[in-house]
């Protein structure tokens, strides 16, 4: 059931637009090659431009720099290299004023080695910091494989000072908190409420299955002491709810569908999660483009759960980490490796593809379908900065960070990212056939046909019906293998989606009715209206598309 129109406000994040950015390669405003809180203020009117009404910072605070901010060595703080707290404020008023909400990432999985905490626990075993952390005399028979392979041989390492093993479940230099510890819950909701009170609306949960496992994995915890992940989840919701009763929560869960229900609402008590990563819509979106055959998202889609009222999907199609292909089958991630990562040197950890959508598809036609598809799916969608141009990656750059280069908001040297010297950036700009010379903002702002202007017009269409944000799905099927077709259905609002994942022509047809009588059908991008009663005949162009309103609402529409 769609909400009242009174609680959109209240449920922004159900049809929000997401746009991730990592402050260090987005703007740099002092000319050292870095990126910047002062640098970002100075392009937010560029992001209201786009259509952007929420802001997800990746890590901002003072780092041991070993993983791209992740390795935190102050929770508390503005790494001095990007700014201060008092920038950030500038950052969340200056966003406010253009009607967008600022999210942060919320790391409390792990520290840095480096961290106070971890250098005070790792100093003694009678340090009062040591059951801040996972501490065993030997790794457990069946440990958690490492989240890193090839990285990491062990979720588990051996401190030379005190004898003991420590649990990581990413990296060594990253040692797990004992989030059961009360000291260290404490600490979380401290740094939760400081962020709010500086007007943050809301977090990205990093890694929520690691964050919140029960601590009886780990056997660490006293005799008699309980601890439920999920129910500390839902604690630190009504926390960070009390602080700030806007506040959404974002969270990277990286399970099935049907797993992911226990971290958005669990045995009817209050929601733990407002939003979720939809992982496995994404990964069958690939297969499906590989093979050019909608069936694998069809299946996703339709095993999607319907959710509590105030919670959402995220949609999304590249974010900041590796393309992760973890829950497809070993001959499905083959192929999806065949098609958009042929080289080795393209993919990453056995699962994952460090490259962006363009240089994958090699079709700028079927990138915008695919954007295109995105922001017809009720939820909330997700760009990952860069992608409203069309960047590419830069795979001399390692790991990770090939997709993680400088934004490139003009032609020529610096990319009118920074006025350092090359030798002085961040991290290299992208060069060849999608560097700064041939993809910039700049040149595709004042371009009308732009893939920019295009990610323009999908925000503006998106906003402009928030009953599709909230919808629910029906997946029609079609005749047509390439071809996706659903209906999105809100309160008194209909619209046909149909995609094509293929790059040839298909002709479509379609049952159209209604018990009231005839059914009038409006493009929603050229406005062109037929109505009909009977048979819906149409063409889609090679990774073409159609969003058709359908009046009345209750129009039945299935295939022939």
């Amino acid at each position: 059931m769609s909400p009242h129109p009174i609680d959109y406000a209240d449920h922004w994040w159900r049809n929000t637009v997401i746009y991730c950015l990592d402050v260090q390669v987005f703007q740099d405003s002092d000319g050292d090659g870095a990126g910047d809180l002062q640098g970002l203020v100075s392009r937010i009117h560029d992001l209201a431009d786009l259509g952007v009404t929420c802001l997800w910072l990746m890590p901002f605070f003072p780092t041991a720099d070993r993983d791209d901010g992740y390795d935190i060595t102050d929770f508390f703080a503005v790494d001095p290299r990007l700014g201060t707290l008092g920038d950030l404020v500038e950052v969340i008023r200056v966003a406010r004023s253009q009607g967008m909400r600022v999210i942060i990432d919320f790391v409390m999985n792990h520290t840095s080695a480096e961290h106070p905490w971890f250098r005070s626990s790792r100093s003694s075993r009678d340090s009062p910091h040591r059951d801040w952390y996972v501490w065993r005399d030997e790794p457990p028979a069946n440990p958690d494989p490492p989240v890193f392979p090839g990285e990491e041989d062990s979720t588990w390492t051996r401190d030379e000072t005190t004898g003991q093993y420590y649990l990581h479940h990413f990296r060594a230099h990253q040692p797990d908190l004992n989030i059961a510890h009360p000291a260290v819950r404490e600490q979380i909701e401290r740094n939760l409420g400081l962020w709010l009170e500086l007007g943050v609306s809301g977090f990205r949960v990093d890694a929520v299955p690691f964050l919140f496992s029960d601590a009886d994995q780990h056997g660490t915890q006293p005799a008699g002491t309980d601890y439920d992940g999920a129910e500390h989840l839902r604690r630190l919701q009504r926390f960070a709810s009390r602080r700030n009763g806007e506040v959404a929560l974002l969270g990277e869960v990286n399970l099935s569908h049907r797993e992911q229900l226990d971290w958005f609402h669990a045995d009817g008590k209050s929601a733990g999660l407002q939003l979720q990563f939809d992982f496995v819509s994404m990964q069958r979106l690939y297969l499906s483009l590989a093979r050019k055959d909608a069936t694998p998202l069809a299946r996703a889609l339709r095993e999607r759960p319907e959710l509590p009222d105030a919670s959402q999907w995220a949609n999304f199609v590249r974010n900041h980490d590796e393309l992760t292909l973890d829950k497809l089958e070993p001959d499905e991630l083959e192929e999806v490796f065949e098609a958009f990562a042929p080289d080795e040197g393209m993919r990453v950890y056995g699962r994952g593809i460090r490259r962006r959508l363009p240089t994958m598809l090699g079709d700028e036609r079927a990138v915008r379908l695919v954007y295109t598809l995105m922001f017809s799916l009720p939820g909330c969608p997700v760009l990952f900065y860069g992608e409203e141009i069309g960047m590419g990656e830069e795979l001399a750059v390692p790991g990770r960070y090939a997709v993680r280069t400088p934004m490139q908001w003009e032609p020529g040297r610096g990319a009118g990212f920074s006025s350092a010297q090359a030798p002085s950036l961040t991290r290299p700009i992208v060069e060849g056939e999608f560097g700064p010379e041939r993809v910039n903002v700049a040149d595709q702002r004042r371009d009308p046909d732009s893939l920019w202007h295009h990610i323009r017009r999908l925000t503006t269409m998106y906003r402009d019906a928030p009953q599709l944000a909230w919808s629910t799905l029906e997946v029609i099927g079609v005749r047509q293998r390439a071809v996706l077709g659903h209906v999105a259905r809100g309160d008194e609002w209909t619209m046909l989606a149909l995609h094509n994942l293929g790059d040839g022509r298909e002709a479509v047809r379609l049952s159209v009715a209604s018990e009231d009588g005839p059914v009038t059908l409006t493009d929603r991008f050229d406005g062109q209206s037929i109505t009909i009663d009977g048979t819906l005949e149409l063409e889609l162009e090679p990774y073409g598309w159609r969003w058709i309103d359908a009046s009345p609402a209750d129009a039945v529409i299935t295939r022939v």
